[in-house]
């Protein structure tokens, strides 16, 4: 059997060590089963804290793992009960069930609320992932990508979590008529600038926040859909106000939905006296670390309280915000054409990945097993 290559880590005394390893070629081992040829993956933050922080958790009995969960390919091989042909362009979610029988979420296929935590991400938690030439995965995870998605069907994993969280907005918005008209995103690394693309197509004014440079690429993308752009200060440790607040009150206005898209803590407390009436707050960024933070609690009680405010954790998500993330992404393609080849601007090879310098990715970086040129050839 012929050997593919593969991006695996391993534990490190400081950063995971990443070393392009050889692996077998998968087979079908099931009807329901496909194999997908490799087109490229996407890396984000997770895979830096993998990398940078050791940050994973392997798969049972092995020291080792593939890495990448952000995965764009083409079927190879399907499985007669797959649903899928040869050629379909596709890409997976993330999660796979607990399988404990108590977890009913686990059970209903929304892994993404699972109850105990025992819950495999490949690539992340327990399982391999998809940084591998070819991979194999059983069809009842796969979700097809219309072909002329392609040149942007990598970002379907990112936006999906976006997509979570609009979801979410939504349902917990019954609560009342709701008509969002402000939106604060915090970070604009490629998670923030997908949900103020996201806000923007739904007719939100939307203002960033975020440590890249005003003229950085992510500054001026932000302005060229018509949002606005703030680089943020520096805050000492502990400290609770960052200059966003002031910024804020500048602005004469507060945000009806802010999205917590840096992962920095002190943020996700500082913004909440800034939401309107009503607002909701979600957090989506997560970092491993142990800060502490002295904050007015009593305050942020009372806003949260006094003005229906609500906080929402999210990460991963469901078939359906996948299949929403596709309909989001031609939107956004279609109102700002090019703008998601922007956000992609750093492109690797397989061999570069294990030196790979995250301080040095502009934006998003996408490591490429086919080279772009030939993908619509194997369709």
């Amino acid at each position: 059997m012929a050997n593919l290559k593969a991006i695996t880590i391993s534990s490190g005394k400081e950063r995971a060590n990443v070393a392009l390893a050889d692996v077998p070629k998968p087979v079908l081992t099931s009807a329901e089963d496909v194999v997908i040829r490799v087109l490229c993956v996407g890396l984000d933050g997770t895979d830096r804290e993998i990398i940078v922080d050791n940050f994973a958790r392997f798969p049972e009995g092995k020291s080792d793992m593939i890495i990448g969960h952000e995965l764009l390919g083409i079927v190879a091989e399907a499985g007669a009960e797959s649903g899928l042909s040869r050629g379909d362009a596709v890409t997976a979610l993330v999660r796979r069930p607990c399988g404990d029988e108590s977890c009913v979420n686990c059970r209903s296929g929304q892994q993404d609320f699972c109850r105990t935590g025992l819950y495999l991400e490949r690539g992340i938690q327990g399982a391999d992932g998809f940084l591998c030439e070819y991979v194999a995965e059983n069809a009842k995870y796969v979700v097809k990508v219309p072909a002329e998605c392609l040149p942007y069907g990598v970002l379907v994993e990112p936006q999906s979590i976006v997509e979570k969280v609009w979801n979410e907005a939504q349902i917990i918005q019954q609560r009342m008529l709701w008509q969002p008209r402000t939106a604060l995103v915090t970070g604009s690394g490629p998670l923030g600038l997908l949900a103020a693309l996201t806000c923007r197509t739904l007719g939100m004014d939307v203002y960033v926040w975020s440590k890249s440079p005003e003229g950085s690429l992510n500054a001026d993308m932000i302005r060229s859909i018509g949002g606005h752009y703030r680089q943020a200060g520096e805050s000492a440790p502990g400290e609770f106000a960052s200059g966003l607040t002031e910024y804020a009150q500048q602005l004469g206005t507060g945000f009806d939905m802010i999205w917590e898209c840096s992962g920095y803590a002190p943020l996700g407390f500082e913004v909440i006296p800034l939401l309107a009436h009503n607002g909701i707050v979600a957090l989506l960024g997560v970092t491993p670390g142990q800060g502490r933070l002295n904050v007015p609690s009593d305050m942020i009680y009372r806003e949260m309280v006094a003005k229906n405010k609500c906080i929402i954790g999210s990460v991963n998500a469901s078939r359906q915000d996948f299949a929403t993330a596709i309909q989001r992404l031609c939107t956004i393609e279609q109102q700002y054409p090019g703008m998601l080849g922007k956000l992609q601007t750093n492109r690797l090879t397989p061999r570069q990945v294990p030196e790979i310098d995250f301080s040095r990715i502009s934006i998003k970086a996408v490591v490429d097993f086919v080279s772009p040129a030939e993908w619509a050839s194997l369709l």
